[in-house]
């Protein structure tokens, strides 16, 4: 009996090590994404400053990151789920109420800068794990919309009381769009794999799992849900690529002056196809307010740009239906519609 427990404490230290040095790998992958993607680059022999080269680097530079991104975050859910079931964590989380679910997603979102496609893998985690439905959408939108490098940016370029406000509104339109698609109790809109992981049972008695144990219950849930999506990943970036270096921007402040009520509207259908993240797409926001857009519309499009990208939608197909998806594309819609008009009122 000893040389049995002995052995588990062998196979569950060698486990524990083998994660840490995946975890000190996958650190070390990602700082040198950036020159992995300027060398794959010049090796295509693409001229640079062409619409190409900025297409191409996107690509270079995403896929790994987001599908390295997916891998982490689905193996730390799938550990965590070997401690807590999935009913024992919509319990635990509900207990709370949704609307504080709600407020602590959203504040959660904004200390982790994601752009929208990055944010996705954390969703699909939360998801997966029962976490109800619409605190994760409240995670999903303040992720990309609000964090401390975007206030930053806007702080220093147009003030503290832009960025504030854009605190303030941002993280409302999360949290209210969240409640909203939770208060309609649209679970029976996931797909069926979903729903299926959710609705498993907890598995054994929770005090009789190893830690090698849960380690393989991580890495079988990359297993399978990776397994299912990373074509979706990368199909999403691709479309992300070609909008990110193909999309100009001139065209966009001709329809931002002020004055036009029906700009507003216009730039969030404009920018719901394209895909950024909020430090991506600041500059952006300067050079439209230099030209004389009006700052409630620019907002509105920084918003549609990081909160509803086009290549986010793909890749949340593979877990909402078509139907949730308009649902979530038209709650989000109207509160930065919102957003946009107020802040055109407020600083007209």
């Amino acid at each position: 009996m000893r040389s049995l427990s002995h052995s588990d404490g062998t196979k569950d230290a060698s486990a524990i090590l083998g994660v840490l040095v995946a975890l000190v790998a996958s650190l070390a992958l990602y700082s040198q994404l950036e020159p992995f993607s300027r060398w794959v680059v010049d090796a295509l022999a693409i001229p640079a400053g062409t619409r190409l080269h900025d297409a191409a680097a996107f690509f270079a530079y995403d896929t790994p990151k987001v599908l390295l991104l997916l891998a982490l975050v689905v193996f730390g859910m799938g550990v965590v789920r070997s401690f807590f079931s999935p009913e024992r964590t919509r319990r635990m989380l509900t207990g709370r109420g949704e609307g504080a679910g709600n407020v602590l997603a959203a504040s959660l979102g904004i200390v982790t800068p994601f752009c929208s496609c990055s944010a996705v893998p954390l969703f699909i985690g939360f998801v997966s794990a029962g976490v109800p439905l619409g605190v994760t959408f409240s995670f999903l939108i303040a992720a990309p919309m609000v964090n401390e490098v975007a206030l930053g940016l806007l702080f220093g370029l147009v003030g503290w009381r832009v960025a504030l406000a854009y605190l303030v509104f941002g993280l409302g339109v999360a949290i209210v769009a969240g409640w909203v698609i939770g208060r309609m109790r649209l679970e029976h809109w996931l797909e069926p794999w979903v729903r299926e992981v959710r609705q498993a049972p907890g598995g054994p008695d929770l005090g009789a799992i190893t830690p090698r144990q849960r380690i393989q219950a991580g890495v079988s849930a990359v297993q399978d849900i990776v397994g299912r999506i990373w074509h979706w990943v990368i199909l999403g970036i691709a479309a992300g690529a070609l909008i990110h270096g193909y999309v100009p921007t001139d065209m966009l402040a001709t329809i931002m002056g002020k004055g036009s009520w029906w700009s507003v509207p216009a730039v969030v259908l404009i920018g719901v196809p394209m895909y950024s993240n909020a430090a991506g797409i600041i500059p952006v926001v300067e050079a439209l307010l230099g030209k004389g857009a009006a700052l409630g519309t620019v907002l509105a499009f920084m918003m549609s740009v990081t909160a509803l990208s086009f290549p986010e939608m793909i890749i949340l197909r593979k877990v909402l239906s078509l139907r949730l998806i308009a649902v979530f594309i038209g709650v989000v819609a109207t509160g930065i519609l919102v957003v946009g008009f107020l802040f055109n009122a407020l600083f007209a």
